[in-house]
């Protein structure tokens, strides 16, 4: 039985709380604090502790130069051994052509890695204590370690990433018996990276040169109510109540010189205390916009024993609470002041050769990071996402061209933030879909905040360059009909029979292509035509294109372009046995459980497939139990999605079980997501995030939905500050499983809709009158709303 407190409302601070009692065992069991631009995770040691650093802007920086060959004259005779079904031939033309290098050739791929800064050390030498404490403030943004001593007193160390500062602050507290303590900074052994070190009075440095020449620095500068010496590179701080670390990084990247951006070896002006009131005001500005509160029990022990409880079958639906406000602290501390996206490890990395390099995947996880962003009131971290997208527009462009020969823009699967659209993953790389899936969140942007400024100097400009693409890249088949190839479903694979090879002569000279070694003997993504996923896409970049346009009241005959195309567009196809295809024909998968789940990209993260299209919902819902009942969903982003799916299924208790198993399967000691085998990576946490965001409130098509999966172990709670398309804020009460009273604020004047209401909902403004509403469908409301009002919605 787990010892628990029930809170009240506004209590409940365990469940914006991460603590122990032990120090962390392992990286990725310490406590992340991250500025946006710079990030620190804190190991929580004793007599030695570590914190490791990073700089979004430090990847090695030997391939910022790379570039796309020519093999656009390749396109036709790979699309006639698709039509001919000779798929084997046709995958290994394809990324000949276009796979690049990586993946499963055998050759190094051109992405550089996401590199660790260093480590700031901080040594006190003394090891025998009691009453440890370690913990993360996700609404302070704060971490706490604190310690006694057998030789009596408690040591306090505090640490935050100041988002005004922009730099990571530790502040050591000593008891009566002040210690020596040691400070210095170092970084993991790595060949490829020189480094220099120099110590002051004032501080310590570490600069840092890779082999291409990229430069950077770390600095601590120290102050403190003792004395400091320096002692063989290190500082040595004697006779202290109290000393204050300030970190800061500079990366010789985009102009920017170390000096510029590290600025002078000092600590900021003021007393601690009031450097905790600055940052504890700014974080709550980024932060505190929602609010979610559940008077559930909380057991009142460490957070790494909560997990293994739950693993064992203790019962605590209070945990996805605590999940759920991590996500959002995690996004804002990827993100806050940051110029680059959350990358697969968010800003956290300590491996000088992270796994898939810590890269930008964009066929799911740089997409499933900004899931939550919209509707969790985080909505300007979506603005390095966005810079990211215009990076790579320019080399997009050319990548485009020489690729494919298409007009508009391409982006790869993986990548780096140099801008360079280049494909690095052969057997997996041929796919044309990364563009428009990123389109989607500029889409979104556009729905939840109805700015009309951002759409037409931001989104629409990108809008019609993914949508000039696919007018170039879409083709008539044999029988007239537009078709897609190639085409892949991201990352899956499927086994044919093929006929007979015809006898004919390669539509085009295949000497001068480069013959690439497939060293798995296989391609592991199939190349096919007409993916589901690749469809689906299509049609949101049309859509987008057309819609947009039609806001903008804009580009007349684009806009017909686009919807004669639409209208032709190939449609989603249901198999002999009632699922949803992943590709045009019912292939056999070679996975049938395979982690992505590509072909449902209409259902969840788009808007296509919904109960108003009954054949595919259920071909969708079909699919999801196909690959789930032969262990899909066996990664932590995969496993979020999979909660997604259910959330959007309006399966509220589903939804939670994967939830649970995200927790339970797919996370450290300190909540961050894991890909098997033990693998840090980010986007689980953020899609787990969104999942819970779906559960409280789903607002496609700009039709809002109340709790549409609220699960049974969340009877009674209530939220604020919620973000639904069409530029509304929500807030809700629910008791017993079923909403109580809904508060909802328009930012513009128009019409709100709602959906699975009843006719006897009532809809009141300010003054208490009852508005009149309509019903264009049954079950369905609409009221008129003016810009600034709330309104009230009693069922």
């Amino acid at each position: 039985m787990l010892k628990a407190k029930i809170p009240t409302y506004g209590e409940g601070l365990t469940n914006s709380k991460l603590w122990y009692a032990t120090p962390a065992a392992q990286y990725v069991d310490g406590l992340p604090i991250g500025t946006g631009r710079l990030a620190a995770m804190v190991i929580g040691g004793i007599a030695r502790e570590r914190i490791a650093l990073n700089h979004e802007w430090l990847w090695r920086g030997n391939h910022r130069k790379r570039d796309v060959p020519n093999r656009a004259k390749y396109l036709p005779e790979v699309r006639q051994l698709l039509l001919e079904e000779q798929w084997e031939r046709a995958a290994q033309l394809a990324n000949d052509a276009w796979g690049g290098h990586g993946g499963a050739s055998g050759l190094p791929r051109r992405i550089d890695p996401y590199s660790p800064a260093g480590d700031l050390y901080i040594e006190i030498g003394s090891t025998t204590f009691s009453q440890y404490r370690r913990e993360l403030d996700l609404d302070q943004a704060q971490v706490d370690v604190g310690f006694n001593l057998t030789s009596g007193g408690r040591v306090e160390r505090q640490t935050i990433a100041h988002l005004t500062e922009d730099k990571i602050l530790t502040r050591i507290s000593m008891p009566s018996k002040r210690l020596p303590t040691s400070i210095w900074l170092d970084r993991i052994l790595d060949p490829e990276c020189r480094l220099r070190f120099k110590a002051t009075p004032q501080g310590v440095t570490m600069e840092g040169r890779f082999e291409s020449g990229l430069r950077f620095r770390v600095q601590a500068a120290v102050k403190c109510d003792g004395e400091i010496t320096v002692d063989r590179g290190r500082l040595l701080v004697r006779n202290a109540s109290e000393i204050i670390i300030a970190v800061n990084i500079g990366v010789a990247v985009r102009g920017r010189t170390l000096d510029s951006e590290c600025g002078p070896l000092s600590a900021p002006e003021g007393t601690w205390e009031e450097l905790l009131a600055s940052h504890r005001k700014e974080h709550k500005r980024h932060f505190g916009g929602l609010n979610l509160e559940l008077p559930l029990p909380v057991p009142d022990m460490p957070t790494d024993m909560r997990i293994a409880a739950l693993r064992n079958g203790a019962a605590d639906p209070a945990l996805p609470l605590l999940y759920f406000n991590y996500g959002r602290y995690l996004l804002c501390a990827a993100c806050a002041n940051g110029e680059q996206p959350a990358n697969l490890q968010g800003k956290w990395n300590e491996d000088p050769w992270p796994p898939w390099d810590s890269d930008l995947h964009q066929d799911i996880n740089l997409q499933m990071c900004y899931w939550p962003a919209e509707a969790a009131g985080l909505q300007a971290y979506t603005n390095a996402l966005f810079t990211h997208i215009e990076t790579f527009i320019p080399h997009g462009k050319r990548a485009a061209k020489r690729l494919y020969g298409c007009r508009g823009v391409y982006f790869p699967l993986q990548t780096d933030p140099w801008g360079r659209a280049t494909p690095e993953a052969y057997g997996w790389a041929v796919w044309i879909g990364a563009a428009l899936w990123l389109a989607q969140h500029m889409w979104y942007h556009w729905e939840y905040g109805c700015d009309l400024e951002f759409l037409r100097q931001r989104a629409y400009p990108f809008f019609k360059e993914v949508a000039a693409f696919y007018e170039d890249y879409l083709f008539k088949g044999p029988d007239g009909r537009l078709l897609i190839a190639p085409s892949q479903s991201p990352e899956n694979c499927f086994v044919a029979e093929e006929p007979p090879a015809p006898q004919r002569e390669p539509m085009v000279s295949l000497d001068d292509l480069p013959r690439i070694e497939n060293k798995k003997g296989w391609i592991p993504a199939s190349i096919c035509i007409n993916s589901a996923m690749d469809v689906s896409l299509a049609h949101d970049a049309l859509r987008f294109a057309i819609e947009a346009s039609r806001a903008l009241d804009i580009d007349t005959d684009k806009r017909a372009t686009w919807m004669a195309l639409k209208e032709r567009l190939p449609e989603l196809q249901i198999g002999p046995d009632g699922r949803l295809l992943e590709w045009d024909r019912p292939f056999k998968e070679s996975e049938p459980g395979h982690r992505h789940t590509s072909h449902l990209y209409a259902l969840h993260p788009g808007d296509q497939i919904t109960p108003e299209t009954p054949e595919l919902w259920a071909a969708a819902r079909k699919s999801l139990d196909y690959r789930l009942a032969h262990f899909g969903g066996h990664t932590g982003w995969s496993r979020a999605w999979t909660a997604c799916y259910f959330a959007r299924f309006g399966e509220g208790d589903k939804a939670m079980d994967h939830m649970t198993a995200l927790i339970t399967d797919f996370a450290t000691d300190a909540l961050l997501d894991l890909h098997p085998p033990a693998i840090f990576q980010i986007d689980g946490n953020f899609g787990g995030t969104a999942a819970i965001l779906e559960m409280l409130l789903q607002s496609y098509h700009s039709e809002l939905h109340l709790l549409p999966a609220l699960p049974s172990c969340w009877p009674e709670g209530r939220i604020s500050g919620l973000r639904a398309r069409g530029g509304f804020t929500v807030d809700l009460e629910w008791s017993a499983g079923k909403l109580q009273k809904a508060h909802i604020t328009a930012s513009r004047t128009g019409q709100c809709f709602l959906r699975d209401v009843s006719p006897t909902w009532k809809i009141t403004d300010p003054s208490g009158t009852q508005l009149p509403t309509t019903a264009p469908r049954p079950g369905t409301l609409t009221f008129n709303t003016h810009a600034g009002t709330t309104y009230t919605i009693t069922p």
